[in-house]
């Protein structure tokens, strides 16, 4: 398990516009997706009402900007940040990025991730899983257990086995980065349950 906190993903052009003609991003710490890696330097998400420093670049540079925060950063920016897949970026609002050579402005990019589950080609076969399905998964963090629903699988060959959630998600049940989970098979009667519409007050 892993609890993803403010990111951004950034084309070569950004980053050099932001530390500078030429500027290679510094690997700091792998990460467990094969090639991805945070890097050291951060920048600053300037929003409406507010800003976020020191937030982490993750690299290697992307095809497009792409700023991922929580629910909670969105107060703080003063924005209104779709739920959204990595990578769909139509429709959603952008912001000032700041670092320290200069800023730049993105028109679109800024998203809420929504939680997701990486697995290879192989660990999905044998859960019987397709890229884009849809899962539960239960986690239970200092006595806080919770299940999340709606957790996205995504496949390619590379991938690890890896459940990803924000870190309000995170803080909701208690959990620490490394912690286990538990994928829920769809005929659960917790799963069930989370496929009912709310009950009204």
């Amino acid at each position: 398990m892993a609890i993803s906190a403010r990111h951004v993903h950034l084309t070569q052009e950004t980053v050099e516009q932001l530390f500078g003609a030429g500027h290679q991003l510094q690997p700091r710490a792998a990460l467990s997706q094969p090639g991805q890696y945070a890097a050291v330097e951060t920048v600053t998400l300037i929003g409406p009402s507010g800003q976020l420093p020191q937030v982490r670049i993750v690299g290697p540079p992307r095809g497009q900007n792409q700023v991922e925060i929580s629910r909670s950063d969105e107060f703080v920016l003063g924005l209104d940040a779709p739920l959204r897949e990595s990578g769909d970026l139509a429709g959603t609002p952008g912001m000032t990025i700041a670092g320290p050579e200069g800023s730049v402005r993105i028109d679109s990019g800024v998203v809420c991730a929504m939680r997701h589950i990486h697995m290879s080609t192989a660990d999905a076969e044998v859960l019987g899983l397709k890229d884009q399905d849809r899962v539960a998964v239960e986690v239970d963090g200092a006595g806080r257990r919770l299940v999340f629903g709606d957790v996205m699988v995504r496949v390619a060959p590379d991938f690890r086995m890896e459940l990803h959630l924000d870190t309000d998600e995170g803080n909701a049940a208690g959990l620490m980065p490394g912690m286990q989970a538990a994928l829920l098979p769809p005929t659960t009667a917790v799963s069930a349950a989370l496929a009912q519409p709310a009950a009204p007050d």
